[in-house]
């Protein structure tokens, strides 16, 4: 190990490596030891620094000579007592302060594994790979904006058959984990990060990736949490009721599609700014609607169509509780979901996501949070230039890192 003497200059990657231990003491606050804080920044810098597959191993060797550093970070990462929601609620609160996010998205992590040891492991079929795989299945939350999407808040579905005892105490599965469907997961995270911010921000998604739907968007409207999603033109909804006294069919119940159809509304061009900064024009079509059944059947929603730019195949049909945002802003909200499974895929490829190790539900939620912490200081230095956000530039965490060990181990 290298040691700074009082007065020398830092490398750019000591500089670093301090830089990331200030930024792993603000997310990990809570813990009281101070070796767990560093073990916190040295995966972090690992996660940062390695390329190709992330292994305990390689994180260990990236950071320091150590020969008893990977099982350190194991334990860390495996048995070591520290709960992760107090993490994922600091990394909101810094991910909000810097990155101004504009909505909340959903993405679903497919996770290939081999065997049937790892918590929540179950044969699912894949319909972007066509076939049915031995995997996990991770429900993250995203706080969005135009130039990233950050994940803030997981949840690790586990099917049916996890409801058996002796597979949950062999994963260390919290009684209070029970097996939920997908859509219940994700009323869950929002109802979790509705409780810890300030600023609740509508729910972008794209419902026909959910089984049974409907109950999420009756969820929603329950809760009373904004959204703008993409539902299915055979979704039922009624139209508005005539104005008292003035006569007129009573409110009918018809399709989203039927609706618009009939609408007699001709597809109005709109100017649409996209988040890389330019705009496209795009066609649309409106109105009001409400929903039947439930408490709130009474309340006003917007139903919108975008269709094709050349003309041909079906238009996209979205549903929002913003009624008076206008066409251009929902639009720009509704592009958000766009971006979702691309920043997926920016997790699997460069963070690690697919790369834990251990078989536990504490290990896997652990090591997803620290994902998504590497993830938010990533986002946050890619957008320093464009924002004016103080944060490490990443041209740094390409060198060698070895010199930083005494900084962080």
């Amino acid at each position: 190990m290298t040691s700074v003497a009082f007065g020398q200059a830092l490398s750019p990657m000591q500089e670093t490596g301090l830089r990331i231990t200030t930024y792993a003491d603000q997310l990990f606050t809570h813990l009281p030891r101070a070796d767990q804080r560093r073990w916190a920044a040295a995966y972090l810098l690992g996660l940062l620094a390695v390329s190709g597959r992330k292994s305990v191993r390689s994180l260990a060797a990236a950071v320091t000579d150590s020969p008893t550093a990977s099982q350190s970070l194991h334990r860390f990462v495996n048995s070591s007592p520290w709960p992760w929601q107090p993490v994922r609620g600091e990394l909101t609160h810094w991910v909000e302060e810097r990155l101004r996010p504009k909505a909340w998205t959903v993405g679903t992590a497919v996770v290939p594994k081999r065997g049937n040891q790892s918590c929540g492991v179950h044969r699912r079929f894949v319909p972007a790979l066509g076939r049915t795989i031995n995997c996990q299945v991770g429900i993250g939350l995203f706080l969005a904006a135009g130039h990233g999407q950050v994940p803030v808040d997981w949840r690790l579905h586990l099917p049916g058959e996890w409801a058996d005892d002796r597979l949950r105490r062999r994963a260390r599965v919290p009684d209070a984990a029970r097996p939920l469907p997908v859509w219940a997961h994700v009323l869950d995270l929002a109802d979790s990060l509705a409780s810890r911010t300030s600023t609740p921000l509508p729910l972008v998604a794209n419902l026909g990736e959910y089984k049974e739907s409907d109950r999420l968007l009756q969820g929603l409207r329950q809760r009373g949490h904004d959204f703008v999603v993409t539902v299915p033109p055979t979704l039922p909804v009624l139209t508005p009721a005539p104005v008292p006294g003035r006569g007129g069919d009573p409110s009918a119940l018809t399709s989203a599609q039927s609706f618009l159809e009939a609408s007699g509304e001709v597809p109005r061009s709109v100017v649409v700014s996209t988040h890389s900064g330019s705009t496209r024009l795009t066609r649309t079509v409106t109105g009001l609607v409400r929903l039947p059944r439930g408490a709130h059947a009474a309340r006003f929603y917007r139903l919108f169509a975008e269709y094709p730019r050349e003309g041909r195949g079906a238009p996209v049909i979205r549903l929002t509780s913003l009624v008076h945002r206008p066409m251009d802003e929902l639009l720009q909200l509704a592009e958000l979901q766009a971006g979702t499974p691309r920043a997926l895929r920016h997790l699997e490829g460069n963070f690690g996501l697919q790369d834990f190790e251990g078989r536990s539900y504490p290990g896997w939620h652990r090591h997803v949070t620290l994902v998504s912490a590497a993830c938010a200081y990533s986002r946050l230095a890619e957008a320093q230039a464009a924002d004016s956000v103080e944060t490490v530039p990443l041209n740094w965490l390409h060198a060698d890192s070895r010199g930083t060990a005494d900084l962080l181990v």
